[in-house]
């Protein structure tokens, strides 16, 4: 296939972060809920996560105990929304 008849294809680059529940398979049912829930505000709260979302730049990928956020915006995306959930979490506990 030559150059000139193939499709356009678009690459973007996505920065990952990852997220789970340490320990989520020991907890008893409601409190597996109730620990995602709290998980799920926490993370939809931080301002990275608004951002890349309002932009369509985030991509969700639920796990069961947590998820991946992929963001299509920037490299500093991921860590600056790691921090916020760590500093968050430090206040909820």
């Amino acid at each position: 296939m030559s150059a000139d008849s193939s499709p356009d294809v678009r690459f973007e680059i996505g920065h990952v972060l990852f997220i789970d529940i340490v320990g989520y398979s020991k907890l008893l049912i409601h409190e597996q809920s109730e620990q995602l829930q709290t998980l799920k505000e926490i993370v939809r709260g931080t301002e990275q996560f608004r951002l890349a979302e309002a932009e369509g730049k985030l991509l969700r990928l639920p796990t069961g105990d947590g998820g991946a956020l992929v963001f299509r915006n920037t490299a500093e995306a991921p860590v600056l929304c790691a921090l916020e959930v760590s500093k968050a979490l430090k206040k909820s506990s």
